[in-house]
C-alpha cells in the first residue's frame, strides 16, 4: 500500500497547511517540498495518530474500520458507494468552503485528515482499478493483520415463507438423459424437462464435457456419465458447475439482454456467492430468500463486479430499450442474478432444499435450506443415499417399449435411439417401434441386432417372438405393411375411370386400385376437381372425418 510521503507528495501547499491544521501542526513553511517533509516527520506520532482517531465522528470511524478489515484498501467504487465521495476542489474554493471543516461525506473527512489516500493500484486477480487506502503507517498502529469480513446476518424463514417445501432431488440426471437422447437422435426436447431451461440445461452440459461446442453429445463422456452410479453422476455435474469458466448465470436470465463487449465473470461471481451462503450451512433451518438476497446488498452488493462498476455494463430489459446502469438496478440485474443461482442450479444439483408459501408450482420460492446431500457436495463427494437403477424394460406385443423410471440411464439412452417417444408419465418412459425410428437408428449406426441384446437381456420376459421376427423381418426386407392417409377417387362405372385416365385428369392421379377406384396425388383435390369438369364431370368432394 502507498505510504504518507506517496499519500502527499502530489499535494498543493494549501492541502498540507488544512491537514496540518487538523492534527493541530504548525507548518510555517511555504516551500511545498519542505511542508511536506516536516508534515510527515510530524505525523510519526502515534499517540497524536490515536487521538485524531478517537476524535472522529463515529460513520467516519465505521469507514476507517471498514477499511482496515479489509487490509486496509477496498475499491474506491464500493468505498464512495458506502462512505460518500470527494468533491475536486481547488485552493480558491476550498477557501471559501473549507472542506476541511465543513466535509459533505465520511470519506471526506478522512481525506483532508490524510488517513486515506486515493490511487490506481495492480492488485491481483483483478485488473489495476482505483482504490481507496489507509496509508501504510496508519495502517500498521491500526492492525497488524487484516481481520475478515463479517458474515452476512440472515434472517430464518417465517413458518408462511417455508410452509411448502420442494425437497433437492436427483432428477436433472434423468433430465439429462433424455436431453442427450434427444440431440444425439435429432429430436426436439419434450415438455417433460420441467423447470430447467433448454438453454440453461445445454450450457451446463457443454461445461461438463458432455458436449461439442455443436451441441452434440460426446460419445465416451456421454457413455461413462450415464454408467455412473447417480450419486457420482450428480457430483460429477455439480462439481463442473461450481468450477466453470463459460456457464454465465448472468446472461442466462431470461429478462435481460446484453449490448456491448464488455465481460464479466462467472466463476469469481459463484465462489463468491457460496462463500456468503456456506455459514447458513451450520444450521439446519430454513432462511428467507429475500433476507438473503438483502443481505447480500446491503453487506456484499458487488459481488459479481470486484471494481464497483455499475455503468460500463450495458445491460437491457429485455423487450425495452432502458438500460439498467446504476447501483438503483441492483435488484433487476445482481439481485437476479442471486435468485437464478439458488432457486436454479444450487436446488437443481441437490444442494438446496426450496419453499414456497403456496402449494401451486408457479408459486415464488421465499425459503432455502442446505439439503441433506449437500455436505458431501460441498465436499467434492457423492452424496449417499441415492437409489439404485435396477429397472428392466417390460415389452408389450405391440411393439411399444416401457423403461420404469429407475431404468439404468444407458440402458434408456439406448433404447430412446431406437423407439419413437410417446409421453412420460408415473410408469415411467414409453417407446414405439417404428420403421421411421429404426431407419432413424440405422441411420446413426445401430443395428436391429444390438436391440434384440438389450431387450433380451434386460426385459423383464423375453420378447414376444413376433415383435422378434418383425424386428428381423424389417432388417432384411425393410418396410412390409405401410398404413398411410390417403384420397380415394371412386367412380360409378369402369368406363369412367378409363376415360379420365386418357384426360387432364389424369396428371392428378397417383395410383389405379381398381377398375372403380384410383388414389389421388397429395393436394391437387382442387386441381383434380377442375380437370374433371372440363372432361363434363361434376365430382362430389367428401374430405370430412
Amino acid at each position: 500500500m502507498p505510504d504518507l510521503l506517496q499519500t502527499l507528495k502530489d499535494r498543493d501547499l494549501d492541502f498540507l497547511h488544512r491537514v496540518a491544521g487538523l492534527w493541530g501542526i504548525d507548518l510555517g513553511e511555504q516551500d511545498e517540498r519542505r511542508a511536506l517533509q516536516h508534515l510527515i516527520v510530524a505525523l510519526q506520532d502515534q499517540a497524536l495518530f490515536w487521538e485524531m482517531v478517537e476524535s472522529l465522528p463515529a460513520t467516519a470511524r465505521q469507514a476507517l474500520d471498514d477499511l482496515a478489515q479489509r487490509g486496509g484498501r477496498l475499491p474506491w467504487a464500493i468505498f464512495s458507494r458506502r462512505y460518500g465521495d470527494i468533491r475536486p476542489i481547488g485552493a480558491a474554493r476550498r477557501e471559501r468552503e473549507r472542506p476541511d471543516l465543513h466535509p459533505v461525506s465520511p470519506a471526506e473527512m478522512l481525506w483532508y485528515r490524510a488517513l486515506i489516500g486515493r490511487a490506481f493500484l495492480d492488485l491481483p486477480p483483478v485488473e489495476p482499478q482505483e482504490y481507496a487506502y489507509i496509508p501504510d503507517e496508519w495502517l500498521a498502529w491500526l492492525q497488524t493483520t487484516p481481520t475478515p469480513a463479517p458474515a452476512l446476518s440472515v434472517r430464518p424463514a417465517t413458518p408462511t415463507e417455508a410452509a411448502h417445501p420442494r425437497p433437492a432431488n436427483d432428477a436433472i440426471l434423468d433430465h439429462v438423459c433424455t436431453a442427450l437422447a434427444a440431440w444425439r437422435s435429432g429430436r426436439p426436447l419434450p415438455e417433460l424437462l420441467g423447470e430447467i431451461p433448454t438453454p440453461v440445461l445445454q450450457t451446463l452440459l457443454q461445461s461438463a464435457g458432455l458436449l461439442d461446442e455443436h451441441g452434440q453429445p460426446l460419445p465416451e463422456s456421454v457413455q461413462r456419465f450415464l454408467q455412473a452410479p447417480r450419486g457420482e453422476a450428480l457430483c460429477f455435474l455439480f462439481q463442473a458447475w461450481r468450477e466453470s469458466r463459460t456457464f454465465n448465470e448472468l446472461r442466462l436470465l431470461p429478462h435481460l439482454a446484453f449490448e456491448g463487449q464488455w465481460e464479466n465473470n462467472p466463476l469469481q461471481a459463484r465462489v463468491a456467492l457460496l462463500s456468503l451462503l456456506s455459514p447458513l450451512a451450520t444450521q439446519p433451518i430454513w432462511w428467507s430468500l429475500e433476507g438473503f438476497i438483502a443481505a447480500v446488498r446491503e453487506n456484499h452488493p458487488d459481488f459479481q463486479r470486484p471494481a464497483g462498476d455499475y455503468d460500463s455494463w450495458f445491460i437491457r430489459r429485455a423487450g425495452s430499450e432502458q438500460f439498467l446502469r446504476g447501483f438503483a438496478h441492483w435488484e433487476e440485474v445482481d439481485g437476479a442474478l442471486v435468485r437464478f443461482i439458488l432457486t436454479g442450479p444450487l436446488h437443481w444439483l441437490g444442494v438446496l432444499d426450496l419453499a414456497a408459501a403456496a402449494p401451486e408450482a408457479t408459486a415464488p420460492i421465499t425459503a432455502f435450506r442446505f439439503s441433506a446431500w449437500a455436505s458431501a457436495l460441498l465436499a467434492g463427494e457423492p452424496p449417499q443415499g441415492l437409489a439404485e437403477e435396477n429397472g428392466q424394460i417390460m415389452v408389450q406385443g405391440d411393439a411399444t417399449l416401457t423403461l420404469p423410471p429407475l431404468t439404468p440411464r444407458w440402458l434408456r439412452y439406448q433404447i430412446a435411439r431406437f423407439g419413437e417417444w410417446l409421453p412420460a408419465d408415473a410408469q415411467g418412459y414409453h417407446y414405439r417401434l417404428t420403421p421411421a425410428s429404426l431407419l432413424r437408428a440405422r441411420q446413426q449406426g445401430l443395428k436391429i441386432t444390438y436391440l434384440l441384446a438389450l431387450l433380451q437381456k434386460h426385459a423383464t420376459m423375453p420378447p414376444p417372438p413376433m415383435l422378434i421376427r418383425a424386428l428381423q423381418r424389417w432388417e432384411s426386407q425393410g418396410t412390409s405393411v405401410r398404413i398411410e392417409r390417403v384420397i380415394l377417387l371412386r367412380v360409378n362405372r369402369p368406363e369412367v375411370l378409363t376415360e379420365l385416365q386418357r384426360g387432364p385428369a389424369a396428371r392428378y392421379l397417383a395410383e389405379v386400385l381398381s377398375p372403380t377406384l384410383a388414389l389421388v396425388r397429395p393436394g391437387q383435390v382442387e386441381r383434380l376437381r377442375r380437370a374433371l369438369a372440363e372432361q363434363g364431370y361434376l365430382a362430389e368432394v367428401k374430405l370430412e372425418g
